[in-house]
């Protein structure tokens, strides 16, 4: 059952790596919550570690711990914001890993998360996380979406195949391979995994985003997706064979696709989401065309979640130089997932 924080439209954000920029974009929006029309969140952060970057920043912002989570939605809506303090202390310092912030930053995933699977938030919001930090306190999964699956595997009991999309204004894009060297692609890439990864997807966008009939774009491999097996074989026994399979399963999908003539204006026009084979085939256009608009979502977990499409750009952390904007769509993003769907799989800034 959805409890009173869930059916408010509570969100829950976690404050990434704490020398990065999450604390900054999460702050600045909340500083301009009434012309940015914010939904309400709740921050799950060290509350010294907040205070200490509006400090910072200059920002007079009000932050209170709350108790019961019921009290969050009055709180922001009173123009205080909300945070649940973490058992682990994190460090402010923007620019300076501090391997003593590790535990803190993995144990606001793990309750917001939690919060999420109760139903107790309606969706959750990640701010960027520094992996190589992460890995040195013994982190062992390839990235946050990952380690989200696992979590969301480990409370369900099922395994999950968690599905990023690269959401904004002129294009959405899934890679299909995600977090693994580019010389792994070729091994890893498979039929069944681009067959699932395409049905998430239709699926999430139907569910999730109000798409009665989502048109799926599928990129090749290699370049000119192979020239029919001169440039490559795998386009031709892997991909296009998954192509198939999708739409005999009613999914409106076609390719295998050149990737370098996929995503000028016109060619976006004849799709809804482009399926790519590898992480940079699909974030370089997305970042390119709508870098500080576009939000990465997670499809095929059991809760709701959004991030910011940037790094934690700890080189301007603590100076007052960043933009929210990206923040700012994926907390606008999660709430309109929330309230039901929407009428398109591009993100509104």
């Amino acid at each position: 059952m959805t409890s009173p924080a869930g059916a408010s439209g509570l969100l829950a954000v976690t404050v990434g790596e704490p020398s990065g920029i999450g604390a900054d974009v999460t702050l600045a929006a909340f500083a301009a919550r009434d012309t940015r029309s914010l939904p309400p969140f709740v921050m799950l952060a060290d509350p010294a570690m907040l205070r200490g970057r509006a400090d910072r920043l200059g920002l007079d912002i009000r932050l209170i711990e709350i108790g019961p989570l019921e009290e969050a939605v009055g709180a922001f809506q009173d123009g205080v914001l909300p945070v649940l303090r973490l058992q682990n202390h994190q460090v402010e310092g923007p620019g300076r890993i501090d391997p003593a912030n590790a535990a803190g930053t993995i144990e606001a995933i793990d309750r917001a998360v939690a919060l999420a699977l109760r139903g107790e938030v309606s969706g959750v919001v990640t701010n960027p996380i520094d992996k190589k930090a992460l890995y040195d306190a013994g982190f062992r999964h390839p990235g946050h979406t990952e380690y989200l699956a696992e979590l969301c595997a480990r409370a369900g009991g099922d395994p999950v195949l968690p599905v990023m999309l690269l959401t904004g204004p002129e294009l959405a894009c899934v890679p299909v391979t995600i977090h693994i060297p580019l010389a792994e692609v070729p091994k890893q890439l498979t039929r069944e995994l681009i067959i699932e990864t395409g049905r998430i997807t239709a699926r999430d966008l139907v569910a999730r985003f109000g798409l009665a009939a989502p048109r799926l774009a599928v990129s090749g491999l290699n370049p000119h997706a192979g020239e029919r097996g001169a440039m490559g074989r795998e386009d031709e026994t892997v991909i296009r064979p998954a192509v198939e399979a999708l739409r005999a399963m009613g999914i409106d999908a076609v390719g295998p696709l050149p990737a370098d003539t996929m995503f000028h204006r016109q060619a976006r026009e004849r799709y809804d989401v482009a399926l790519c084979m590898y992480h940079d085939q699909a974030l370089i256009p997305a970042k390119t065309l709508a870098f500080d608009e576009t939000v990465n979502c997670t499809l095929g977990l059991p809760i709701i979640r959004t991030s910011p499409d940037h790094g934690t750009a700890a080189d301007i952390a603590g100076t007052g130089r960043v933009r929210p904007d990206s923040f700012v769509a994926a907390l606008r993003l999660a709430a309109r997932m929330a309230a039901g769907g929407r009428a398109t799989a591009s993100a509104e800034a």
